[in-house]
């Protein structure tokens, strides 16, 4: 007897903790509460978020480890499961599933998640280097059903690069307020800082690269201190922790910071934390302060491409701060310390993320409906 077929399936590569990887099992987990079946296809399979992955999917790996070996494990995948549909997690793996599909000779339908505003990510590359990037892009993307963009940043950035049709791309906001996040955010806080608590924490959180820029946030931090009595705990791990150390050394605040790396409960911390400050270079739509803000924490972001303007309705919500200027975020954590926005406010403002808004839309996209009894 021939396999069942599933609904949907989700082309994705798991190699960390981030975002990206916790927007999928949200949508995963959604999709699954809507009964549908589900193959979760994975390229790299090495994140602890895994342990997460409802029981009713199926989880595949395509024994290939890397996107650049993945193309004929896709082609078998497609012509053995006969998937109706595909949601495709970054730019990579979206090229990779058009090639395939050709191959394969089947009719999947073919939605591509873009989660990153290229354009912003490009910026500091060679010339060569971007071109690297867009010709693909523009010679592959016009093959995909759809794309879904997480901000109007982000969709804009990808008409452009790629010159679609406008009615090709859709802004879907991120499936970020969840029942879980809520029920994991009054778990005790795992942080010493954070219990019986007498000084003010402020929060940042994510992987510890250049795009998340954390040496800026120190400076700010170290400004903000000689104001108010005040610790920093940034939650994530990457290649520039050793750098953080030492700029916090330098600073003199080396004993006021804490970087306990990552947590499988970041909302445990960002929920009694004083403050949140997202000091990002560019975005797609940062999880981050849209999880901080659900949780009725004050905030502070940069104003970078895409998405905190977006979330922060161009500095309504909180304050937007120049990219890379320290003294420009110190100045806003200060009035924010001083006079913090209600809570209801903050969590108002992120509404749009919420679960069930955004499976809807996924799944409207993917020429599926909500079914009545999730």
């Amino acid at each position: 007897m021939p396999e069942a077929k599933p609904d949907i399936c989700v082309l994705a590569s798991f190699s960390g903790e981030g975002g990206v990887e916790r927007m999928l099992l949200n949508l995963v987990d959604a999709f699954a509460r809507h009964h549908y079946r589900i193959d979760l296809l994975l390229i790299k399979s090495s994140s602890r978020h895994l342990v997460d992955v409802p029981p009713s999917v199926e989880t595949q790996e395509l024994g290939s480890r890397h996107t650049a070996t993945s193309l004929l494990p896709l082609v078998r995948y497609l012509r053995r499961r006969q998937p109706a549909r595909m949601l495709i997690a970054k730019d990579r793996a979206g090229r990779l599933a058009i090639r395939a599909r050709a191959l394969a000779g089947t009719n999947t339908r073919l939605v591509l998640r873009l989660g990153t505003n290229l354009s912003a990510a490009l910026a500091g590359k060679h010339s060569f280097q971007r071109w690297l990037r867009q010709t693909p892009i523009r010679r592959l993307y016009p093959k995909l059903d759809h794309i879904i963009a997480v901000s109007e940043g982000v969709a804009q950035d990808t008409l452009r690069i790629a010159g679609l049709s406008p009615d090709k791309v859709s802004v879907v906001r991120n499936p970020v307020v969840t029942p879980r996040l809520i029920q994991l955010s009054q778990e005790a806080p795992p942080h010493p800082w954070l219990q019986n608590k007498s000084v003010p924490v402020v929060l940042g959180a994510g992987r510890l690269t250049v795009q998340k820029d954390f040496p800026t946030l120190l400076r700010a931090f170290a400004v903000f201190r000689d104001r108010h009595e005040a610790r920093l705990i940034i939650l994530g791990e990457g290649e520039r922790r050793q750098e953080l150390v030492s700029l916090a050394r330098e600073l003199g605040v080396e004993s006021f910071i804490s970087l306990p790396g990552f947590t499988p409960n970041p909302y445990a911390y960002m929920a009694h934390a004083d403050l949140f400050v997202l000091s990002s270079r560019w975005e797609g739509s940062p999880n981050v302060l849209t999880e901080a803000l659900a949780l009725g924490v004050p905030v502070v972001a940069t104003n970078c491409p895409s998405g905190p303007a977006e979330i922060l309705r161009q500095g309504e919500v909180a304050p937007l701060v120049p990219i890379g200027d320290f003294q420009a975020m110190a100045a806003a954590m200060d009035a924010v310390r001083r006079s913090p926005p209600e809570g209801r406010l903050l969590r108002e403002a992120v509404k749009d993320y919420e679960i069930e808004t955004s499976a809807a839309r996924y799944l409207e996209i993917l020429g599926l409906h909500p079914i009545a009894e999730y």
